[in-house]
């Protein structure tokens, strides 16, 4: 128990503190109050199919702490559905939500002084949002992840919940009928657990598992298996021995534990959202990151795994071919990992690993083997030039074209730029600027499925570039860059962008170009005047006030004036 609750509730003699009276009504007895006090942090919720499984894990894991000998406390943390938003005004607030699941886990743990807090979260920022809390907070704490949804099936074929967003562009096209479109969408989520590529929520809960805050194996289950529930369960148990062992995430969030998410991250072919998620996950956690060891560590690590959203395979059959384990062992043999990493288990990576074999078993091809690839170097890529100064990230494998030259077509939402799109006004060769996306300009730096998802239905995905000072979700592929810094609200070159400039995308050198002057970018930005703040009031006003630039992992909590 720790030390402020102890004094609260640990009396002598006839006095009783009020607090004991309270903690009985909850369910404790004499014998309770001298266990450590855990928090359960659960993510349930019907809103989305990524958590509506997850209150069978808080009862599990509820269950695995009292058999441990703790006393489990439960309380909630929102979500919202990054799919079900997708493309309204409503995916606003899908980045912000991040931080209210941070902050809500910061506030009910502290305010209640627990001994270690067992988060369980499913959608996309659910994950960041837990491990910012817990390193903020540094009490020994495990994260669950509410497991990856199995692949829905329609004409053959694996579908997942792009498969919908591509159908759209797809019917837009002429190359499906509407009957088509319609049964895509009724078969691409046949039940609970998050999108099931290799998108944002199954990139970020491969990531902890390389970092060490998650159980091996955890990363890459099904939701609807009976694993996912022993694992939560298991979860607890070793939460509870990290309490007595006191075992802090500090002592398992290090520069070397991040940097082996990271290498994890390449090899899989993880969603572009995890750069901004560990730029903030490290800055909670005091640990010095920048968007160019991104670009360092993507050098060296070759993707390894075939896996959606421009591969063949989902993340049941990456759990089925060996799973995140499987990835760490080639990674570590290979130089490529800190073996000596602490993990929330006690135990090092290179001791949990030490009984995965050196390569992928040859009955498999969703793990290629280490002398074949399917890319010899990491596909996320850090792009620097005139259009952004401080950077922005694009996925850069697998596109046919990773030099573009063209056009700019500039829209000033993505609402605008879809509906461009799906009226055939978009044509090959032109670069995409979509602005006032961004962290404060959205606010809220909303993905823009919709948009890229409509380009790769209509064909257009091996000859249309895109930028834009907003995100992608994981599911996106193709020659598109976001994450634009400085953004267009603050003044940065995307908002001086007029229609037919010419922009060169480059991923091989990782340019990102404007073809005009700097006497003409200075002329434009002296002309320029910021547009009026979106929101004036309620979360978004805030947000937009506090976020920091996403070069900096859009953190609300960098420049706070005390």
């Amino acid at each position: 128990m720790s030390e402020n609750l102890r004094s609260r509730v640990v009396t002598q003699g006839v006095q009783r503190s009020p607090n004991r009276a309270m903690l009985r009504a909850v369910g404790f007895s004499d014998a309770d109050f001298t266990k450590p006090i855990v928090g359960i942090a659960s993510g349930y919720s019907t809103i989305t199919p990524c958590n509506m499984g997850i209150h069978i894990l808080a009862e599990r894991a509820q269950a695995g702490a009292k058999a441990a000998g703790g006393m489990p406390q439960l309380f909630g943390t929102i979500t919202v559905s990054d799919g079900i938003s997708m493309g309204t005004e409503g995916m606003k607030y899908s980045l912000v939500s991040r931080d209210v699941i941070a902050d809500s886990i910061e506030t009910a743990c502290n305010a209640q002084s627990m001994d270690g807090v067992l988060a369980i979260g499913g959608c996309d920022k659910n994950m960041p949002g837990a491990m910012i809390a817990i390193a903020r907070m540094n009490i020994p704490a495990i994260f669950v992840y509410g497991g990856t949804i199995k692949p829905g099936h329609y004409d053959g074929k694996d579908l997942t919940v792009v498969s919908a967003f591509e159908a759209v562009g797809q019917y837009s096209a002429g190359k499906i009928s509407e009957d088509e479109m319609v049964a895509v969408e009724q078969h691409a989520c046949p039940g609970a657990g998050s999108c099931g590529g290799m998108y944002t929520a199954n990139t970020m809960s491969s990531a902890f598992e390389a970092m060490g805050m998650s159980l091996m194996y955890s990363s890459t289950m099904a939701a609807e298996d009976v694993e996912k529930a022993d694992s939560a369960e298991k979860s607890a148990h070793i939460l509870l021995d990290a309490i007595r062992q006191h075992r802090r995430p500090s002592d398992i969030i290090t520069r070397q534990s991040i940097e082996n998410a990271i290498s994890v991250i390449m090899a899989i072919g993880g969603s572009t959202n995890a750069v901004l998620h560990f730029l903030a996950i490290a800055h909670s956690a005091g640990i010095p990151l920048t968007l160019d060891d991104f670009e360092t560590i993507r050098a060296r690590v070759p993707v390894l795994c075939d896996l959606k959203p421009s591969g063949r395979y989902v993340a049941t059959d990456l759990h089925r071919a060996g799973g995140i384990p499987q990835v760490m062992k080639m990674l570590l043999v290979h130089g490529l990992l800190h073996g000596d990493c602490l993990t929330i288990t006690g135990q090092t990576i290179a001791e949990l690993l030490k009984d995965i074999p050196d390569q992928p078993r040859i009955d498999q091809d969703v793990i290629r083997p280490w002398d074949n690839p399917l890319y010899s170097s990491g596909h996320l890529a850090i792009l620097k030039g005139n259009l952004a100064t401080e950077g922005a990230v694009a996925k850069i494998t697998g596109v046919k074209n990773p030099k573009i030259t063209g056009p700019a077509r500039v829209f000033e939402s993505e609402e605008a730029c879809l509906d461009a799109i799906l009226a055939g006004k978009i044509q090959p060769g032109d670069i995409i600027v979509i602005r006032y996306e961004g962290p404060k300009g959205g606010p809220g730096m909303r993905e823009m499925l919709a948009p890229t998802s409509a380009i790769i239905g209509a064909g257009l995905g091996d000859s249309v570039g895109l930028i834009t000072d907003g995100r992608f979700s994981g599911g996106t592929y193709g020659m598109v860059v976001g994450h634009v810094a400085p953004e267009a609200y603050v003044g940065g070159a995307i908002a001086l962008v007029q229609e037919n400039d010419t922009i060169t995308i480059d991923a091989p050198a990782r340019r990102l170009h404007l073809h005009l002057s700097d006497a003409e970018l200075e002329q434009r930005r002296a002309q320029w005047q910021p547009p009026a703040p979106r929101y004036t009031s309620g979360v978004l006003a805030k947000y937009a006030a506090l976020v920091s630039s996403s070069s900096l992992g859009a953190v609300t909590d960098l420049n706070l004036q005390l």
